[in-house]
């Protein structure tokens, strides 16, 4: 009997995992880049960098047409971003991401360029390193985007409209009630006329009083031959204050020599409701793809970087990229 119960479980089990074997499917892709930065007013002497990522991707589909994909990233050797996407037919796709974009600050700055947005480059962020840094530096600002922690929602909804797309996201509130109200965002994109491209998008970052902060965006694109223009305007308003009131501009082209090499120039300002010198930002860029390889470059300047008028925060400089996709 004894003997009967392991041959009838072990049957079930090679049976379980056959299925299991036959629904799903698990697939790996990734990149490595090496780049090389300088730019002035920065100490740090070795501008040298590579960067390398490892996507693995299980997804299976349901009985009732669900299709369910669970993602994780290996990026320097440590796990990184993860997401669980859920794809429901006629209703959309749902991701809970442990990190990730908002609707609004997925579409922060999507003006044309061959490589990177002129704000994006060089300068000092937030995370930068003091010591990489002139004394007294000002930190950069980048974009005008969405409001975001880890663990939040993404929604696209289904076509409503041909060329219409429905973005929304939900972060909900942070640790010891900090954003008691969550975080919403959502965004419009339409599509619907050849070679046009228009948007908008909101933010709310779920905070009260002066803290409580409201971003939005409205852009256009438009292709043509093989030209791609665009404009972007962004705000970002204070509630009961205005030294959070900012602005952000952008605009961008692209000509695509060839099949393989494109050359850009993207510009920005951010003009903030606390400083007196509006941040801009120039970068002419060129890029050259050839199979899984991409080759790029900028030239890049950038003026009050963080609203200062010290000349220390004016800077200029490059970046070299070489990427490839397995």
């Amino acid at each position: 009997m004894n003997n009967f119960k392991k041959v009838g479980l072990t049957a079930l089990a090679g049976s379980l995992i056959a299925t299991s074997a036959f629904a799903g499917s698990l697939s790996v892709s990734g990149g490595a880049d090496l780049t090389l930065t300088n730019q002035t007013n920065h100490t740090q002497g070795n501008g040298f960098s590579s960067g390398d990522s490892l996507n693995f991707a299980g997804t299976t589909e349901l009985d009732n047409g669900m299709v369910i994909t669970s993602k994780q990233e290996i990026d320097g050797g440590a796990l990184d971003d993860r997401s669980l996407t859920i794809e429901m037919p006629d209703m959309g796709t749902l991701i809970f991401q442990s990190s990730g974009n908002t609707a609004m600050s997925a579409v922060d700055d999507v003006m044309p360029t061959a490589y990177e947005s002129a704000w994006d480059v060089l300068a000092q962020g937030t995370t930068s390193a003091a010591a990489a840094r002139t004394a007294g530096q000002a930190l950069k600002e980048g974009s005008i985007g969405g409001f975001s922690t880890a663990n939040n929602f993404f929604y696209t909804a289904p076509d409503m409209v041909d060329g219409l797309k429905l973005t929304a996201s939900y972060t909900p509130s942070g640790k010891g009630g900090t954003r008691p109200d969550g975080s919403v965002s959502f965004a419009l994109e339409y599509t619907g006329v050849e070679g046009l491209t228009i948007g908008m998008a909101s933010d709310d970052n779920g905070r009260k009083g002066t803290n409580k902060l409201e971003t939005d965006t409205m852009y256009a694109k438009y292709a043509f031959g093989s030209f791609t223009i665009g404009v972007q305007q962004s705000d970002q308003d204070q509630d009961g204050g205005t030294a959070s009131d900012d602005e952000f501009s952008a605009h961008g082209i692209t000509y695509q020599v060839s099949d393989d090499f494109t050359i850009g120039y993207h510009a920005s300002e951010r003009q903030m409701g606390d400083k007196t010198g509006d941040e801009e930002s120039k970068n002419l860029s060129a890029s050259y793809t050839q199979g899984g390889m991409t080759i790029s470059a900028a030239m890049i300047s950038m003026d009050n970087v963080g609203g200062s008028t010290a000349s220390r925060d004016d800077i200029d400089g490059y970046k070299i990229g070489v990427s490839f996709a397995f």
